[in-house]
């Protein structure tokens, strides 16, 4: 298994090459340009061979992978931000198809004003459209998790398309040794492509007609079925590529210094880095911080969540996004999946781009140890932690 420097993006590019994707429909957009500029250069240097679609714009670019999934190939497309916007009323057409398919979102922020750099509303727009939601902490995972969700898309229990993020800059611009696999491993890995179906010219085949409300509704439920059912494929796939690979991912929630923490941060993406090491700094001041990192955001690991915050003091979730009126969507998420189990405390950071360090980490894990145990609070729905600053902002501490 060769180890190769590789940006996130680039990282990406090798493992689309390696499920032999088919056709790859490319609009650029900082900060996921260089990905799809990576597979036209293996293209043209007959290096992989796949069809690339040149589009007008982003709509176009998941349209047109959305038409050559349905005729029966395996698609790949990209996109960031406002990019991801513009497809929006397709991802939810290739959705409620049931159509399988890849697609990578290096997050960035949304404007106005125009801001390129990393936080997570793009990708957390997403959440209730029927894709599956992955999110890499670094590289390597970016790798790992594209070829992943291949698997876990095609898989007849699931036929639901996956979306996997990687954070803008800090992993798709920066480099690090990654191990690619063996294409024969990935082979081994990957069958050949399944759907549910194809439509092609003389078929009597054809998707998006008027449904009557009952079935309407029953689709969306069906999905929802598949959803849940992808949380055991899931498991499978990584179970199965642990032992192929030598790096597991058959837990959807990575778990750093849990067992025997009293204290949490829960959050995705490249920052939960930062987290681990604030872990080791708090733990060495008498704190017993461990992390919680989650994998996939959709589906929701429930169950996994809940192994991990069991018997633990108090949960810190940290958002890098925010629903506005209410509080970070990691936050609604957990608290609603643990209910007054264990306290949980949500704090909202780092949008826009603004760095958030490990010793950020380490002054937010010590605000909250400070406000549990000399206030009592159980529940902090949001606080902004902005430049050393914690701004409470919501109308009820409970």
């Amino acid at each position: 298994m060769p180890r190769m420097v590789l940006t996130g993006n680039h990282a990406v590019s090798y493992a689309v090459k390696l499920a032999r994707v088919q056709v790859i429909a490319i609009y650029p957009i900082t900060p996921q340009t260089a990905i799809v500029e990576k597979l036209d250069e293996m293209i043209e240097s007959g290096e992989f061979d796949a069809d690339i679609i040149h589009v007008e714009s982003e709509h176009s670019a998941l349209a047109a992978a959305y038409g050559a999934a349905v005729g029966g190939a395996r698609v790949f497309t990209a996109t960031s931000s406002h990019g991801l916007l513009y497809m929006y009323e397709v991802l939810w057409w290739v959705a409620a198809s049931r159509m399988p398919m890849v697609m990578v979102v290096v997050t960035r922020a949304i404007g106005p004003p125009w801001n390129i750099h990393t936080d997570h509303h793009d990708i957390m727009s997403m959440r209730d459209s029927g894709w599956l939601l992955a999110m890499a902490e670094n590289n390597q995972e970016a790798l790992d998790l594209t070829l992943l969700a291949y698997r876990v898309s095609e898989d007849p229990r699931v036929y639901l398309p996956v979306a996997v993020g990687l954070d803008g800059f800090i992993l798709s611009h920066t480099a690090e040794p990654v191990d690619v696999p063996e294409q024969s491993i990935v082979d081994r890995f990957l069958p050949e492509r399944r759907q549910p179906y194809t439509i092609e010219p003389g078929t009597d085949v054809s998707m998006g007609n008027i449904f009557s409300d009952e079935y309407f509704e029953e689709l969306r439920m069906d999905m929802q079925k598949s959803m849940l059912e992808a949380l055991n494929v899931i498991r499978e796939a990584g179970r199965e590529y642990g032992r192929l690979t030598g790096r597991s991912y058959e837990k959807l929630v990575d778990c750093y210094k849990c067992e025997d923490a009293d204290y949490l941060f829960i959050g995705i993406g490249s920052w939960m880095g930062d987290a681990k090491i604030a872990a080791e700094k708090l733990r060495e001041e008498g704190l017993k911080f461990g992390v919680a990192r989650l994998r996939w955001i959709r589906p929701f690991p429930v169950d996994e969540l809940l192994e991990a915050a069991s018997g633990k003091k108090l949960l810190v979730v940290m958002d890098r996004s925010i629903s506005m009126g209410h509080t970070g969507p990691l936050y609604a998420d957990v608290s609603g999946a643990t209910g007054s189990r264990v306290p949980v405390y949500g704090v909202v950071a780092g949008i826009g781009g603004v760095d958030v360090s490990y010793k950020d980490f380490v002054s937010i894990g010590k605000w909250a140890v400070e406000r549990l145990e000399e206030e009592g609070v159980t529940h902090l729905p949001l606080t902004w932690y902005h430049n050393g600053v914690f701004n409470y902002m919501y109308p009820v501490k409970l």
